[in-house]
């Protein structure tokens, strides 16, 4: 039997709330029940919009909880664990990070040692927002590491000077396995490494090598092989740069330096990452000084920049309309080029459709009036989740779900989707 198809945007909206409320431990939201039982710093922050129109008490405290496992060098790390599951509950687990060896890692809380998307500014500017700003009051807690996290990023992984973040693994990128880190990879050498994993035996090497270090910013600069300014990490840091600039006004701190580090970032998009020649933004590898060719979903986030020339809005909205992305997929977006020989429509972010990752392009079409890319994008999320329920990810061709089950950032993004659609 298939997926029951959930009828109109009331059945919708009820389904999406049932999953966030079953996935709730009163602290915060797994990720999915079972496969991801611990806090992963992205998937709060994307289920924190969505808690923001269910239940902003709980989006605060999903963000608030975040942060308890922030470093003392303002790192915000991409998985606080539960001190109530089983330490091998899920790989890679504490055993891996050893964080409480490290001074500058939190008491008694395990974290990893690496970080993601810093999308939490913007959540928290969602939860001030959809309540109409009648309590900020948590805001007297959060903002101050909310500019820690921002400093930490500026101060230690501008690795390349450029203004721009530089990723020192896979795993901070949120698109784990994006064929787009496939050439930077084969400059890993996993022979030795303490896991044994297959294909993430190169993942483990970089961890093993950040944690030999102490995760100091002085290694990451000169010895570490996997050093990457992506576009869509630096999209997201762009966009809670300007949403840092607002939160600074509410909080009564100064929003001047945030606007100034937004200038920087996007100065830096369009000179380190924009590709003219193929539309669209490309990530480099700082080893080798080179744009990576592959073309994946995060050469569209930049549209996330509100300031991006209408030039390069229109080719990338063309690109995104083309063969090479929606116009092939009945579902889109797809997260690699269609036409490309890495895309593999069932294999994570390799191919299939996200939740999250239409849900950012959707929110940077209707940011530069692109009706079309965003009425594309809400109908393709809303009939997906409608069709195959919500799962972690999706078929582009045909729909169906793919790995988890009852998937909080995949409803929590719906029920924003369907808030906008409400909003007068």
């Amino acid at each position: 039997m298939g997926p029951r198809l959930i009828g109109d945007e009331t059945a919708l909206w009820a389904a999406a709330a049932r999953v966030l409320d079953a996935n709730w431990t009163g602290a915060a939201t797994v990720p999915s029940p079972g496969l991801y039982p611990h806090q992963w710093s992205w998937d709060s922050a994307f289920t924190g919009i969505g808690l923001a129109h269910h239940r902003p008490d709980r989006a605060e405290t999903e963000l608030l909880s975040l942060f308890r496992g922030q470093w003392a060098t303002g790192l915000v790390p991409h998985i606080v664990f539960s001190s109530t599951e089983p330490r091998r509950a899920y790989f890679p687990g504490p055993e891996l990070w050893l964080s409480a060896a490290q001074p500058a890692a939190p008491r008694g809380v395990d974290t990893s040692g690496l970080t993601q998307p810093p999308l939490q500014a913007l959540t928290a500017l969602h939860v001030v927002r959809a309540t109409g700003g009648a309590d900020r009051s948590f805001l007297t807690s959060l903002y101050p590491c909310l500019v820690a996290q921002h400093a930490y990023l500026a101060r230690d992984r501008d690795i390349g000077g450029s203004g721009l973040v530089s990723l020192c693994h896979p795993w901070e990128s949120g698109l784990d396995d994006s064929p787009a880190w496939d050439p930077p990879l084969t400059a890993v050498d996993p022979h030795g490494a303490a896991y044994a994993g297959g294909d993430h035996d190169r993942y483990v090497t970089l961890v093993a090598g950040m944690r030999a270090a102490g995760y100091r910013a002085e290694y990451l600069r000169d010895d570490h092989p996997f050093v990457i300014e992506d576009p869509l990490f630096n999209a997201v840091y762009l966009a809670s740069t300007h949403a840092l600039a607002e939160l600074a006004d509410l909080a009564g701190a100064d929003p001047r330096p945030h606007r100034e580090a937004a200038e920087r970032i996007h100065d830096a998009l369009l000179e380190r990452l924009w590709d003219g020649s193929a539309g669209c933004f490309r990530a480099r590898d700082l080893r080798t000084g080179r744009l990576i060719r592959e073309t994946t979903v995060a050469g569209f986030a930049p549209l996330l920049d509100p300031e991006l020339p209408d030039e390069i809005v229109r080719s990338l909205a063309d690109l995104l309309l083309s063969a090479h992305f929606a116009g092939a997929a009945g579902y889109p977006v797809p997260t690699c080029d269609i036409q490309s020989e890495a895309f593999d429509r069932g294999a994570y972010w390799r191919g299939p459709t996200w939740v999250n990752t239409n849900w950012l392009l959707w929110a940077g079409a209707r940011a530069h009036g692109l009706s079309t890319v965003a009425d594309l994008l809400f109908g393709s999320t809303v009939r997906l989740v409608r069709q195959s329920g919500f799962r972690e990810y999706f078929d582009p061709f045909d729909g169906s779900g793919r790995g988890s089950h009852d998937f909080s950032w995949s409803a929590a993004l719906v029920l924003d989707l369907l808030a906008a659609r409400r909003a007068p």
